[in-house]
């Protein structure tokens, strides 16, 4: 039994090395990558770094919290994080408490700390969407049961998201539950239909607002507009090509001397190429790598589905922003203000994200402490939960019944003898 304490209050040690590598790689760049632009700003070189590095702590004091509170915790208070996060996206549109930066109002301020309540919406949209999978999934491929609701939901939050305006975020939100919905077993014509409904409402989106065409077609041809409206992204390219193998050397960079917007925020990642180079780049990527993989693993080990909808939807939350940064930076992608986790400047991102990795540590905790869990049900059974559970319907005949069967066949066994 004391062993057993002891896994369960343990860390999970290579998640935790990953976590504090990302973080400490993101401190590092991002004073080499804002210190010229803080000192004009604000007369204080260190005046981001600063800031991020109290987020930091403050996400890490959030860390060792969620990892030491029952994941099976937020299962009780769910409809309580949804509201509030509901109530928190609702408040930031209004005016006189909305805080508003380059046409967007996106920040509710707290005297000197700004807090983006979309970041925390990720979280508590994670925590919905994997209780309401877990607790339906005998019907979870009926349409008004496991479909319809989470599908209102969704909606809800990618609406207030998008209003605010944050097409980034919403389109995260977005891909977010039909991960999970796919992965619950909801049958895949319903998510092919609604992608096909978003399809027209995504143009839309991006028609009827100037700067988001003007981004479209900027990506399609970077060299269309050098001056305006593909300018970061030229120089992002930029930065990434004169990088090299090696890099320019910590601090050596150019484009951020005020040739690239944003370099510390959304595209510290081409400060990143340009002065660490190509190893530089691929070292990030591969802990990102490393981070969804070992996500992707405690998942497959969560002692119930539930846990394995909360672990795969936080690792989401993470793996996928760090792809869509990526493949921005690169070009791969239009541009987009999605900021790269724990790397990029941002204290909700930040604190956020730690939470959210406190959180997985918890479910890994728990894997270990109980090792039959989701993988070998889910091996046994089927591709998907929701799969298995209409096969066994389709059958007519529901797990209690075979388990009383088979009882009873050893106990005729047993006689015979």
């Amino acid at each position: 039994m004391a062993e057993k304490g002891e896994q369960k209050s343990s860390y999970d040690l290579a998640l935790l090395l990953i976590t504090l590598a990302l973080v400490g790689i993101g401190l590092v760049m991002l004073y080499s990558s804002s210190s010229i632009v803080a000192q004009q700003r604000f007369g204080d070189s260190a005046y981001f770094v600063k800031k991020q590095i109290l987020f930091a702590l403050l996400g890490l004091a959030a860390l060792i919290v969620s990892k030491n509170v029952p994941y099976t915790l937020y299962r009780r208070l769910v409809y309580v994080i949804l509201g509030l996060s509901l109530l928190s996206l609702v408040l930031v549109l209004l005016p006189k408490l909305g805080h508003r930066v380059g046409g967007a109002r996106r920040w509710l301020r707290f005297g000197l700390l700004s807090l983006q309540p979309a970041e925390f919406a990720k979280l508590a949209l994670v925590i919905y969407i994997s209780y309401s999978l877990a607790k339906k999934e005998e019907r979870v491929r009926e349409f008004s049961i496991g479909y319809l609701p989470h599908l209102l939901v969704a909606t809800l939050f990618v609406g207030l998201v998008a209003v605010q305006p944050d097409l980034g975020t919403a389109v995260t939100f977005v891909v977010l539950v039909s991960v999970l919905l796919f992965v619950a077993g909801v049958r895949v014509r319903y998510l092919v239909v609604t992608a096909l409904a978003l399809v027209p409402l995504l143009a839309i989106a991006i028609f009827r607002v100037g700067y988001r065409w003007e981004r479209l077609l900027a990506f399609l041809n970077p060299w269309r507009d050098p001056s305006n409206t593909s300018f970061q992204l030229l120089h992002s390219l930029l930065a990434l090509g004169s990088g090299g193998l090696t890099g320019a050397g910590l601090g050596s960079g150019q484009q951020k001397l005020f040739y690239l917007p944003e370099a510390h925020t959304d595209f510290i990642l081409a400060v990143i190429g340009e002065e660490t180079g190509l190893v530089g780049i691929c070292v990030v990527l591969l802990l990102y790598a490393l981070l969804v993989c070992k996500g992707i693993k405690i998942a497959l080990k969560a002692p119930d589905h539930y846990g394995t909808y909360l672990a795969l939807g936080l690792t989401l939350i993470i793996g996928l922003q760090a792809i869509i940064n990526a493949a921005v930076v690169m070009g791969l992608l239009p541009t987009k203000g999605l900021p790269l986790p724990l790397i990029s400047y941002g204290g909700s991102s930040l604190l956020t994200n730690l939470a959210a990795l406190g959180i997985l540590m918890n479910i890994s905790g728990q894997s270990r402490a109980s090792p039959q869990g989701f993988q070998s049900w889910i091996m046994s059974q089927g591709s998907r939960p929701g799969d298995a559970m209409a096969r066994r319907r389709e059958d007519g005949k529901p797990r209690r019944v075979q388990r009383r069967s088979s009882k009873t066949l050893v106990a005729r066994s047993v006689g015979q003898k």
